[in-house]
């Protein structure tokens, strides 16, 4: 399925702007700093079922298209509103054509608002029409009211009620209306966790892109970086990790101190350490195994491999990572730590098929918590007496399954003198 590209007029970088806006998202938000406010996921791993079980999850299908959050800036003397996306790199672009309603007043504009979802093609199977659409599924602020201190099901239903209700209102009332919006907008539907069958059973009629699914608690606030209570599910063999890719060409045999860019190169893959200053700071961390076929055909391309973000997954049966896209929407490829959690991930993967077994257990105990009655044919919630008594399935063993290594494989970054600033910027047809 296409990726889209995000679409708006760029504000330009260190303008006065672009400092405006982001000084507006962090009063908004009420955060000290002007970094990238929207939540990240974890992945999941075994001990994800127990937690299933104790707290409240939503799940829904993970759209596989760009996260940007919206902002609508509405200034309440003039009445004027402005519509901006933000995405990773936390850079703003300005979107013409769209206008959200008061929920009280129609006639009125939406005030200071932050939603957060994800820009998606939708292609149509008969025509292969495509649409952009824009997936909400969370909310910031919304009408001028800070909402992340309170919990999903409460931010879900303004979301719906205050935003996207007049909203499709008036464009259902103004078909005209339709035609001057950059993407349509509509609300990713949720599901209670142990309905994920039904999640499951929705995905083969998708018209975007599907990358797993996405658990997030009900009853924990909104939480800008990394949340745990926030937990995105994909098969283990699907698990993926974000690297920088850097291509290191060897010597030519007959000037040892020069490249040979007509030689095979090695692909090598450097997980992000943090930044130091304004540079960020990688750290060698595994090769990428690419085929000669597949390097014959990189060359013919001419596109770019060298120094850009790449998402790779592990191939169990040859013991490698494997290419899958390139991440050019990401500053940064994975955190060192994400990328360890990863693989622990890949290592303790659950399967769909567990993640199913598990459905009954985690209803009951859900029911259990809301004093619901449970039907009589359903499994006992997980065990809290004795050592002997009946508790949910055990989990699969892990053991013989081939993953990567945990650990870092190489040291720090060390200066090559087969650096990739060596050299023309095209060679055999191949840009560096």
């Amino acid at each position: 399925m296409p990726i889209p590209v995000i679409p708006g007029d760029l504000v330009p970088h260190q303008s006065e702007q672009e400092h405006w806006l982001k000084a507006e998202v962090a009063r908004l938000c009420q955060l000290e700093h002007h970094r990238f406010p929207g939540s990240q996921p974890v992945s999941f791993s075994q001990r994800d079922l127990e937690k299933l079980e104790k707290q409240d999850f939503w799940v829904c299908e993970k759209s596989d298209g760009i996260r940007v959050l919206c902002l609508i800036s509405t200034d309440l003397r003039s009445e004027a509103q402005n519509i901006y996306l933000i995405d990773r790199h936390n850079e703003y672009r300005q979107l013409s054509g769209l206008f959200f309603p008061h929920h009280e007043n129609p006639r009125k504009p939406l005030r200071n608002s932050i939603i957060d979802g994800e820009l998606v093609i939708d292609v149509d199977p008969r025509t292969k029409t495509e649409s952009m659409r824009y997936l909400a599924f969370d909310c910031l602020v919304v009408d001028d009211q800070n909402v992340m201190s309170r919990p999903l099901d409460k931010r879900y239903g303004r979301l719906k009620e205050w935003l996207h209700k007049p909203y499709d209102k008036m464009i259902r009332d103004h078909p005209h209306m339709a035609n001057a919006q950059p993407f349509e907008i509509k609300v990713k539907e949720m599901s209670l966790s142990y309905h994920v069958e039904d999640v499951f059973s929705l995905i083969p009629n998708l018209k975007h892109g599907n990358d797993g699914l996405v658990y997030t608690c009900v009853t924990t606030p909104y939480t800008p970086a990394t949340d745990p209570n926030i937990i995105k599910w994909k098969p283990p063999s699907e698990n993926s990790i974000d690297f920088k890719l850097i291509l290191r060409f060897p010597p030519l045999v007959t000037h040892p101190d020069q490249p040979d860019f007509h030689a095979k190169p090695v692909f090598v893959l450097h997980a992000w350490n943090g930044e130091r200053g304004r540079s960020a700071v990688y750290d060698l961390y595994d090769e990428l195994h690419v085929t000669d076929e597949e390097w014959e055909k990189m060359k013919v391309t001419g596109e770019q491999y060298d120094d850009r973000i790449v998402e790779v997954h592990w191939d169990p049966n040859q013991s490698c990572w494997r290419l899958m896209r390139f991440r050019d929407d990401k500053p940064n490829g994975n955190h060192r730590s994400t990328v360890e959690k990863i693989i622990q991930s890949i290592a303790e993967g659950v399967e769909k098929e567990v993640l199913r077994s598990r459905s009954n257990a985690i209803r009951n105990a859900w029911k259990a918590r809301h004093g619901q009655p449970q039907p009589p044919s359903a499994h006992p919630p997980p065990s809290r007496g004795p050592p002997n008594h009946q508790g949910p399935p055990p989990l699969p063993p892990t053991v013989g399954r081939p993953v990567p290594a945990a650990e870092f494989r190489y040291g720090p970054l060390q200066q090559s003198q087969w650096s990739k600033v060596s050299g023309p910027a095209t060679i055999a047809g191949m840009k560096r």
